[in-house]
């Protein structure tokens, strides 16, 4: 314990410098894994919200598409990392792969129950005023799935910070990944157990985040 806090004075005492390429601060580090995690996150979301939106809503795709989807959900998203170097030849693109294969499948099933679970006398109803495609999915889908997509949100969140710190370390560069491998390389425990409890708090951050917007959905 008392060289991890000899070891967290040093790190955090200067964590914004830059000597070279790799020598950099530790903010430089987890500021380059935050960028590949949300824009992981972002892509994401942006294919399984509306693929979960027809998932959900569209019987005959959702039968057709759902042997894909546990074919491929179980699969870790480290196992994607060799193909993605393969197919990408480029770390930094293939870091980004990985993140979207690890928080694409939390949040597309948790959008496809939510939009599976709106109460069907609402659509019934939907049907009888002659309401628009458009306007049943703003008006009655969306508000229903929302819960539960913002719980997929946040389990594809946690989930792709937790995958971007084992795909550092295998892809190099600049990361938390990195920077806890080359303590390793260097035999610096301390300062292993001092990266080890800055992921963990930045973890709790984003899931208190999430979590903080879970709590605002059912009174908006």
């Amino acid at each position: 314990p008392a060289a991890t806090l000899n070891s967290a004075i040093e790190i955090l005492s200067d964590p914004f410098y830059r000597e070279g390429i790799n020598s950099v601060g530790v903010f430089w580090h987890l500021l380059a894994s935050l960028q590949r995690v949300l824009t992981g996150f972002l892509v994401a979301a942006v294919i399984a919200i509306p693929l979960g939106f027809l998932l959900g809503s569209v019987r005959s795709a959702r039968w057709g598409l759902d042997p894909i989807i546990q074919i491929l959900r179980p699969v870790s998203p480290l196992a994607w990392l060799p193909l993605g170097l393969a197919l990408l030849r480029d770390a930094e693109r293939t870091a980004l792969f990985v993140i979207i294969m690890s928080a694409l499948w939390p949040l597309l099933l948790n959008t496809i129950e939510g939009v599976r679970s709106v109460n069907p006398l609402h659509l019934q109803l939907a049907r009888t005023v002659e309401a628009g495609r458009w306007r049943v999915i703003r008006s009655i889908l969306l508000p229903s799935a929302l819960p539960q997509m913002i719980t997929g949100l946040r389990l594809s969140l946690s989930t792709s910070w937790l995958v971007i710190i084992a795909a550092e370390m295998l892809v190099g560069g600049r990361g938390m990944g990195y920077f806890v491998w080359n303590m390793w390389n260097k035999l610096d425990i301390p300062a292993i157990c001092v990266a080890i409890l800055i992921i963990g708090l930045v973890g709790l951050a984003l899931d208190r985040a999430v979590s903080a917007l879970h709590k605002v959905v059912p009174h908006a």
